[in-house]
């Protein structure tokens, strides 16, 4: 009796495991690039094939282009409207119009001749319909020719473009105003004009199934660590999803410590950051569509640099160092420190500081936890809305709201003054902060030390730093530790971290980083000197 129910369970069991298959089991969900074959020789076949696949879409444009001469093959160019610049593309259907095409017999002779009779920088042959379905959305304009197998791509991409601008999201007094956009060729370039090196390597992918957005990877050959190279090559290739929007989908997929609240891989809009980084033997991950790019691997102090530390004087950029990093403890402790001392370890006030806060929270009916907590949101609430709302509007309600709101709950008696003076100078030294990612992680271990000191005092904050302590030591970077040069110590790597030494003392690259090419600098400033008096003593002999 008991088998047969088993068998009948079981039964049962495999028909739901079948209704609920997808008609498409046996078929990977995310295949590989699918190569249909090679193109038709006829020409006519050619466009009605490339129309049948684009789905008679509006923005597809074929043009059949005639001879002045009347002889050689027949050709067609294809192209999406206003992927393309214009004024190129009427040249190359000038410069085909007024030109005999006597040599358009095979693929080779016809490759030569349109780089000969065309004013394009870059053609590249085409033998797919996948290519050439994949050139076109690409913003090229294809060339197809009668009688050939092959097709031709002429890179005339253009269109309407956002110029390169001032970063929005890390400005700095003094250094470069430019910032990346997002084209990813524009953003190259402007890397090329930082690193004029051959030893700069640009390796790029196609990602995405529908997006088909192209990802580079940059290094400098000869610096940059190869097995790291190749690591996030490797994580790279092993994406398969349907879109990349932006880098923040890379980022997800190749970061390590996926449950981690602090970000191992350091994004930026500035070309001089991504330059530095790559002199420093970093990677950077390059996206198309987005003017943020990544950089791996990082530790946790690269976080709290700013790239106007290296443009002001060493002293200068040491004091602002310290005083970000000051802020840093602050937006993280503040809050739960206050709430720990005026709930449990009043003795640790100064008697005249426990009177006054002990005389503001008197009429105030919540504890100071809630207060803490409601304010906190509220800021949240404030600065979500001052970045949603318009641009003329935006500051001045994220100004007013915050001023109106927290003068009314003080005089309402909702909260006390001194917890309002909390949160704004927690607010501020959060900003402080030149990366957003690592304020945004801030923000969220912040409440969570404020509900442990609201419940064990200064206690529950020992037992919430310590595990996050143990947290960024156990944490890497693609084979860096997250916390060095302090876990583990490397002396070397400290002319970089809480100071900045002068750079003519900064001649190696970071340990562990920078391991393939080490030397930076090789003299100092008085061997410099000597060679400058030298070389002038020379020349006036």
């Amino acid at each position: 009796m008991f088998q047969l129910l088993r068998l009948l369970l079981g039964f049962s069991r495999q028909i739901n495991q079948n209704r609920n298959r997808p008609a498409h089991s046996g078929q990977p969900p995310f295949p590989t690039d699918i190569q249909p074959g090679a193109l038709p020789v006829d020409l006519e076949d050619k466009i009605s094939h490339l129309q049948n696949r684009m789905g008679g879409s509006s923005d597809f444009v074929i043009r059949k282009i005639s001879s002045s001469s009347s002889t050689g093959p027949a050709i067609a160019i294809s192209y999406i409207e206003g992927l393309v610049d214009i004024h190129r593309l009427s040249i190359i259907m000038e410069a085909l119009v007024n030109s005999s095409r006597n040599e358009l017999g095979d693929s080779l002779r016809a490759e030569g001749w349109i780089k000969e009779h065309l004013p394009v920088g870059s053609i590249h042959m085409l033998h797919t319909e996948n290519h050439l379905l994949r050139s076109v959305l690409g913003g090229n304009a294809v060339l197809m020719i009668d009688g050939l197998r092959t097709a031709f791509s002429a890179n005339i991409a253009g269109g309407a473009r956002r110029s390169v601008e001032e970063p929005s999201s890390q400005t700095v007094i003094r250094g470069p105003k430019e910032g990346f956009t997002e084209d990813i060729a524009v953003n190259l370039a402007l890397l090329r004009r930082k690193i004029r090196s051959p030893d700069l390597r640009l390796e790029s992918r196609i990602l995405g199934r529908y997006t088909q957005t192209q990802v580079t990877v940059a290094y400098i050959k000869g610096v940059a660590n190869p097995e790291v190279v190749q690591e996030i090559s490797s994580r790279l290739d092993s994406i398969h999803t349907d879109s990349i929007l932006e880098s923040g989908y890379i980022e997800e997929f190749i970061q390590d410590g996926v449950i981690s609240p602090f970000p191992t891989l350091y994004n930026t809009e500035r070309p001089d950051t991504v330059a530095g980084g790559l002199l420093e033997g970093l990677v950077a991950v390059f996206v198309d569509g987005t003017p943020f790019a990544l950089i791996a691997p990082v530790t946790f102090f690269r976080f709290i640099a700013s790239s106007e530390d290296y443009y002001q004087r060493y002293d200068i950029s040491s004091f602002l160092r310290l005083v970000r990093f000051a802020a840093f403890f602050v937006a993280l402790l503040l809050p739960a420190v206050f709430i720990a001392t005026t709930t449990f370890q009043q003795e640790m006030l100064p008697t005249t500081l426990l009177i006054t806060l002990a005389a503001q929270r008197e009429n105030t009916p919540l504890p100071a936890l809630m207060e803490a907590l409601i304010m906190e949101l509220t800021f949240d609430l404030i600065r979500e809305a001052g970045v949603r709302m318009p641009r003329a509007v935006g500051p001045a309600i994220s100004i007013v709201g915050a001023l109106v709101l927290g003068q009314a709950a003080v005089q309402a008696g909702i909260v006390s003054a001194a917890m309002v003076i909390v949160v704004s100078f927690t607010a501020i030294c959060n900003f402080v902060l030149p990366a957003i990612n690592m304020s945004a992680s801030i923000r969220l271990l912040r409440f969570m030390l404020m509900i442990l000191a609201g419940n064990f005092g200064l206690f529950g904050i020992l037992a919430g730093i310590i595990p996050i302590l143990l947290h960024l030591t156990s944490l890497q970077s693609f084979g860096v530790p997250y916390m060095m040069p302090l876990a583990p110590f490397k002396f070397a790597n400290f002319k970089d971290l809480f100071f900045r030494a002068p750079w003519w003392k900064m001649k190696n690259r970071p340990e562990l980083i920078g391991e393939e090419n080490k030397q930076r600098a090789a003299d100092e400033p008085a061997a410099y000197a000597q060679k400058a008096v030298d070389h002038k003593r020379d020349s006036m002999k």
